[in-house]
């Protein structure tokens, strides 16, 4: 499934970034999602909350 349509950036590319440890900063300027119409951005962020709510809280303090 793509999350962004504009750069083709998949869900699955989004997710394996933020397993790696990236934010949404980062994925932003390594993948432009976000830098184009926008639209991705709001489920790009979701995708980290959901990844963020799943992880322990010794290992989301580490990340953070």
């Amino acid at each position: 499934m793509y999350v962004c349509m504009c750069k083709a950036i998949t869900k699955q590319q989004v997710q394996e970034a933020v397993e790696q440890g990236h934010s949404y900063a980062d994925i932003r300027q390594n993948m432009g999602v976000g830098t184009d119409c926008g639209c991705c951005g709001r489920h790009a962020k979701q995708l980290i909350r959901d990844h963020a709510s799943q992880m322990p809280v010794c290992e989301f303090a580490e990340a953070s």
